[in-house]
């Protein structure tokens, strides 16, 4: 069985502010909204219309990538559906390369009994 996780362009620097990020932006105004990929910040040309209620929903963003991949693997080690002996393998998928990346921990909380 193999599990992956989606990895997003520096995504661990970006994670904590990403919650406040998406309350800003729907406060304003997602319609001219752009992120300039080289830096990784947000920037918006006309600003209005929006709703302050964004600031208000919880985004569930990933601060670690591994250690979410890790988790998951445990949630579905553990599940009593999941038999023992099958090996549980943890990967995050990079959109920027197209490649997985092994995530070690995740596999040893997932190897066969």
């Amino acid at each position: 069985m193999l599990y992956y996780n989606i990895l997003r362009p520096d995504a661990s620097s970006c994670a904590v502010k990403r919650d406040e990020v998406m309350g800003d932006l729907l406060e304003d105004n997602l319609s001219t909204a752009s992120l300039d990929m080289s830096t990784l910040k947000w920037s918006n040309p006309q600003h209005g219309g929006g709703c302050a209620a964004g600031h208000f929903i919880k985004w569930h963003t990933i601060k670690n990538q591994e250690d979410s991949v890790a988790q998951d693997v445990a949630r579905i080690r553990s599940h009593p559906l999941v038999p023992k002996y099958i090996p549980i393998y943890g990967y995050i998928y990079d959109v920027k390369t197209g490649k997985l990346v092994h995530v070690p921990k995740a596999t040893e909380i997932g190897r066969a009994a």
